[in-house]
């Protein structure tokens, strides 16, 4: 409990720690086996993850399917692919990230999946705290739900009363 500044500029009085899950190769191993599970058959050629967060993931939910992993980053408040990573035309794509709220993140690497012509075949999520669940146009498969009350910074109760924000994560 607190007073928390999100990714996606919203408040909550909760925050999820995924690194505490994230540093432990072993939970994250047995965590992709469950995404990799769940897109059995799929034939996936690229593992796709939103920079910074859905790196590990996606590295290793690759690992075990065999097949490459690459990420977006963002440059000029658009995703891009860098670092010569590139989709072609017709690859199976399969989107990994760690957690939402609003879903801002995966909706633009969606988009620059798509934009490049990938046969996006799902978005994996560990876990969705938004208030509503994830809505994207594709198969999306979350680990874990677990909506959060979430604050526009201009109304937020927690700002009203004064608790003092903490920044975490590495955007802030």
């Amino acid at each position: 409990m607190g007073h928390f500044l999100l990714t996606s500029g919203l408040h909550s009085d909760k925050y999820v720690e995924k690194f505490r899950l994230l540093e432990r190769p072993e939970l994250v191993s047995q965590v992709c086996a469950e995404i990799v599970r769940r897109f059995e058959g799929e034939k996936i050629e690229i593992v796709l993850a939103p920079a910074v967060g859905g790196i590990v993931l996606a590295f290793e939910t690759a690992r075990q399917i065999g097949c490459r992993y690459i990420f977006a980053e963002t440059e000029n408040g658009q995703r891009v692919l860098k670092r010569g990573f590139e989709i072609k035309v017709g690859e199976k794509v399969l989107l990994v990230e760690d957690v939402v709220t609003t879903g801002g993140s995966v909706k633009a690497t969606l988009d620059l999946a798509l934009s490049k012509g990938a046969d996006v075949v799902g978005v994996a999520v560990l876990i969705d705290r938004g208030e509503t669940p994830l809505q994207l146009p594709v198969r999306t498969e979350v680990l874990l739900r677990l909506p959060l009350q979430t604050f526009q910074p201009l109304s937020c109760p927690l700002c009203q009363h004064g608790i003092p924000i903490e920044r975490r994560g590495s955007k802030r």
